[in-house]
């Protein structure tokens, strides 16, 4: 349980509420620390990337980490979606989409744990699609100013928020896919 892949995970979790302290700081009449949330955002990043490839070299995949780590990115996801909408940066449509995806994902789980199945593994699919938005984030909250940084950084950000978007909706039905062949099956994982 406590491995380096594990506290990895840990404290990315620990990072989700000070970086949505750090991106509405503006909006609750505090000065700016776009520059520090981008810093923890980055962190965060490079911390998931890092996780998962220590856990497979050292063989510290666990059961613990096949959980912290997609909790983790949804967390990140959450609050960067929370502070984007609430600064104006993100319509809440997209917000919308995000979150109704997460649900069906959640729903799944939960039917899946009542069968005695384990939730299946991240796919490669839903992996882009996390890398797509955690790219698409930074660069919308570098957006929110002027010059011809933040005119880039719309640009990319937006296109990374579309692919991001579609690509979380196809690995979301993919693990559908999968959470009803496993529950057609009949047997449970016992």
């Amino acid at each position: 349980m406590l491995t380096v892949p594990n506290l990895l995970s840990a404290a990315r979790l620990v990072g989700v509420p000070v970086f949505l302290w750090l991106i509405l700081s503006p909006v609750f009449d505090g000065p700016n620390r776009d520059g520090w949330a981008l810093a923890v955002l980055a962190l965060s990043g490079v911390s998931d990337w890092l996780d998962g490839r220590l856990a497979r070299r050292w063989n510290q995949v666990s059961e613990l980490g096949r959980l912290l780590d997609p909790a983790a990115d949804r967390l990140y996801i959450l609050a960067t979606l929370v502070g984007l909408t609430w600064r104006d940066i993100i319509p809440w449509w997209m917000v919308a989409l995000l979150l109704a995806r997460d649900l069906m994902l959640l729903i799944g789980v939960w039917r899946l744990n009542r069968a005695g199945w384990a939730p299946p593994q991240v796919n490669f699919l839903g992996k882009a699609a996390t890398f797509c938005l955690m790219y698409a984030f930074p660069l919308l909250l570098l957006s929110d100013g002027t010059g011809w940084v933040s005119s880039l950084a719309a640009i990319f950000g937006w296109a990374f928020a579309g692919w991001g978007s579609a690509l979380y909706w196809w690995a979301g039905m993919l693990y559908v896919v999968q959470v009803r062949r496993l529950l057609t099956a009949g047997t449970t994982a016992d």
